[in-house]
């Protein structure tokens, strides 16, 4: 564990002190910041498994009962996947899909986080040249308003011995540790697969023969969104932008903060700062009416802390106090965190690092749609 943390953060550091060196060749500095992003993501990667396994083992981890859509959420995993597979020149096939409802209940962020890990190791496991194929289905549930989505991945890689196949949902279970891979991990993809799938009311059982290949079948129960139609019905269709918004960032860290503001600034956003959640209160308690049209809010902040800080504005004596979007952009990405987030008065939650894409789409939707803002 400790040399899979090691190797990226050598590499990340590694690079930066060749980036130095190379610092008139602009051409050696766009290759080694892709490297570091690579490094970084890796690294990211590494922290989350064990985290979430830290999580589950524990029994902390809390599931979200949210709608989401199917196919979108298993659009965002191949994209990912494809581009690993690729490296490696493995062509994934479908061979059955037969789905009805795509629209779905459940917890999307997991549902994610199970298929990332079973099809990252199909690519990680297979051969040069090698296929994955794979099968979604829906088995009608005899409970109303409930379906139960059955997921196949079958690989022709190199398989597991039958005495691996008893361990291979343990954590850090691996057995080709030195096995050609361009994607390491932690030998906990599979027991956080195997728990998230339990903890969502599913099942997930494996055939594999070494030297043959192995096929993984999932089934996860959900309910249906009944209600897609309408929300679909009314999206804005204008282009998303946050530009002319005054924004409120709380923030501790002074590299996150200036990451941030610079991030919001490039979209042509007006940015006030406040090092911690009580500044934050007394810049908006200062600020008139519709002074700030949204607030990014860090959770773990001295002298006050978020939950504490959003409590605080929503108490205040004016209407803006009520309605204004605050947002959670925190390191605290677990569902819990989101949950707690919502009950302090949040009205959204973004996990760093931040998706530059995804918080100017949550900003959008929240100006947007609620009403609130200096261009409303």
């Amino acid at each position: 564990m400790s040399h899979d943390i090691r190797t990226p953060i050598n590499g990340i550091c590694g690079l930066v002190d060749m980036a130095d060196h190379y610092a008139d060749d602009m051409e050696k500095q766009t290759e080694y910041r892709t490297k570091v992003k690579e490094a970084s993501n890796l690294l990211l990667e590494l922290v989350n498994d064990v985290l979430d396994m830290s999580k589950l083992e524990s029994g902390e981890i809390v599931l979200e009962e949210i709608p989401f859509n199917l196919r979108s959420i298993s659009r965002e995993v191949f994209v990912v996947i494809e581009q690993m597979a690729a490296e490696q020149n493995i062509r994934i096939m479908w061979e059955k899909k037969e789905i009805i409802h795509r629209n779905l209940i459940g917890s999307p962020g997991y549902v994610k986080r199970v298929m990332m890990n079973i099809l990252s190791n199909a690519v990680k496991y297979n051969r040069e040249n090698g296929h994955i194929y794979l099968s979604c289905m829906e088995i009608p549930s005899e409970q109303p308003g409930m379906t139960t989505m059955e997921f196949i991945c079958r690989d022709a890689g190199i398989g597991m011995t039958e005495e691996f196949q008893k361990h291979i949902f343990e954590p850090f279970a691996q057995e080709h540790t030195g096995s050609r891979t361009k994607f390491p991990g932690t030998g906990l993809g599979m027991a956080i697969a195997k728990n998230l799938v339990e903890k969502m009311g599913g099942t997930i059982t494996l055939e594999s023969e070494y030297g043959v290949g192995t096929t993984f079948v999932i089934r996860v129960p959900f309910k249906i969104d009944l209600d897609a139609d309408k929300r679909e019905e009314q999206k804005d269709i204008s282009e998303k932008s946050i530009k002319g918004l005054h924004i409120l960032l709380a923030e501790d860290n002074e590299l996150n903060m200036e990451i941030a503001e610079f991030l919001l600034q490039n979209e042509g956003s007006d940015v006030t700062k406040a090092w911690n959640g009580q500044e934050a209160v007394e810049l908006f308690r200062k600020s008139g009416p519709g002074g700030f049209d949204v607030i990014l809010m860090d959770i773990m902040m001295p002298v006050m802390n978020g939950y504490e800080a959003t409590k605080m504005i929503r108490s205040l004596d004016r209407e803006d106090a009520k309605e204004i979007p605050i947002i959670a952009m925190t390191a605290s990405a677990f569902t819990e965190d989101r949950i707690r987030a919502k009950e302090a008065g949040m009205d959204e939650h973004i996990a760093k690092p931040v998706d530059v894409g995804l918080l100017i789409k949550v900003i959008h939707k929240l100006v947007k749609y609620n009403g609130y803002g200096s261009d409303k």
